[in-house]
């Protein structure tokens, strides 16, 4: 027996609004995506919400130990095709290191759509390359401070 989607795009892109500003802070809402969501980014590739579940715990884990400031500005999330949405973001922080370096790069991501509306597919695109971005983390930050 086949159960009607109780998922919308429009519904799909509030989620994505009211979790991706806060995904450092706090759990993102997982029933938007199927039980075998594919993720990609530079560097990580798997499949299936259980590695998705835990990619967002280490992000939060990770910014909560070793940034003092961290954040995930989302610039917009909007339907790009039938089956597409692409959301705009920035990440910016300070390094929890004397010299507070500054970490900053921009990206986008995109979400494929099944026919009911969840997503089976989240690829991650940066402005940069891994090792540009980990440069970042040696460099003075704001000596005003």
């Amino acid at each position: 027996m086949r159960v009607e989607s109780q998922f919308s795009v429009e519904g799909v892109i509030k989620t994505l609004k009211e979790d991706l500003p806060t995904l450092f802070e706090k759990d993102i809402s997982y029933d938007i995506y199927t039980d075998d969501i594919y993720f990609k980014d530079p560097v990580n590739t798997f499949k299936y919400k259980f590695n998705y579940r835990i990619i967002f715990w280490t992000l939060r884990f990770h910014a909560r130990l070793f940034f003092t400031e961290i954040y995930f500005d989302v610039h917009e999330v909007s339907q790009s095709a039938e089956d597409t949405i692409l959301a705009k973001w920035t990440v910016r922080g300070v390094l929890r290191v004397p010299w507070k370096a500054s970490l900053l790069f921009n990206g986008y991501s995109t979400y494929k759509l099944n026919q009911d509306n969840l997503i089976y597919e989240h690829i991650d695109t940066w402005d940069r390359k891994p090792g540009e971005i980990l440069k970042q983390f040696w460099q003075r930050g704001d000596t005003a401070n």
